[in-house]
């Protein structure tokens, strides 16, 4: 048994810790920063009141503007995003709907800093991003954004609790995650007794259900203690029922939590328990 192993150290956490995953973690940390975004001003502020419709609307958390985009497919250019409008406001669930091809799940990457806009602007916390470099675009989303996505993409070889701890691993690096770990790991299990799966921890994902892969990708888009969700399709690989479950784990974090949360679907019956709907249709936003 190694010394490490004896420490009571994850497969996960030996592994990181070999291959010295971010050793100087101050130093990385200004690296992936940089040194024109202070990552700071997007950390979740203290839980409000939700609005009430006489209140004065406030400034959209996560804002596009004209946004366009397009992919390359041989001597092709395929037109998906032109010119979309879209605004989230901050505490509220903000459906986004539209048929297969529509650009709702390019919009969604998008406004994640998963890819880049050929034209327009994207705003989030009264802050440009869609100009940040890459390394900017990582340290944002490591802070700032929470995903799930359709097919969840866990990591198959770990279990349930690594699976969520993942994101703190990285993003703090090794040495950083150690010192702190014992709170990191009570964080993990408290968020996966939220979404009821706390018999689970030590699972693998070829031994879950699809809902219970659904939740553990909830639970690690949380980890992190996102100031915005961005879901895209989460219910859309379950049944009627797991689907309508997940649904009810997203509606308590908003009201419970006042998180806000951006979802992409092509359900109608799911987007209309959002607070707003935009509906896209070849790329562009129908007017209501």
């Amino acid at each position: 048994m190694s010394n490490a192993e004896s420490q009571g150290m994850s497969a996960l956490e030996i592994r990181l810790q070999r291959e010295s995953v971010l050793p100087d973690h101050e130093a990385r940390r200004k690296e992936l920063t940089g040194p024109h975004i202070n990552t700071a001003k997007f950390a979740q502020p203290a839980a409000v009141a939700k609005p009430t419709p006489s209140e004065k609307k406030k400034k959209p958390l996560l804002e596009t503007r004209a946004l366009h985009k397009s992919y390359r497919k041989g001597r092709l250019t395929i037109p998906v995003l032109r010119g979309v409008d879209f605004a989230a406001e901050e505490g509220k669930i903000t459906s986004i709907i539209g048929q297969s091809g529509s650009g709702k799940s390019t919009l969604l990457h998008l406004m994640g800093t998963l890819d880049t806009p050929d034209d327009g602007e994207i705003h989030f916390a009264n802050t440009r991003i869609d100009r940040l470099s890459s390394r900017q675009r990582d340290s944002l989303r490591s802070r700032a954004f929470g995903m799930i996505f359709q097919f969840y993409h866990l990591l198959p070889e770990l279990s349930t609790l690594e699976n969520v701890l993942t994101p703190i691993m990285i993003s703090h690096g090794m040495w950083r995650y150690w010192s702190a770990r014992k709170q990191f790991r009570k964080r993990a299990e408290e968020l996966l007794e939220m979404v009821g799966l706390s018999h689970r921890t030590t699972h693998k994902p070829r031994e879950l259900s699809g809902g219970e892969m659904q939740r553990t990708a909830i639970a690690r888009a949380l980890i992190a203690q996102p100031r915005i969700l961005l879901a895209d399709e989460p219910t859309g690989n379950l049944d009627e029922k797991t689907g309508g479950e997940i649904m009810e784990i997203l509606k308590r974090l908003n009201r419970e939590q006042n998180l806000t949360i951006v979802m992409v679907t092509h359900d109608s019956s799911i987007a209309a328990q959002g607070h707003d709907i935009i509906r896209l249709t070849g790329g562009r936003v129908e007017k209501q």
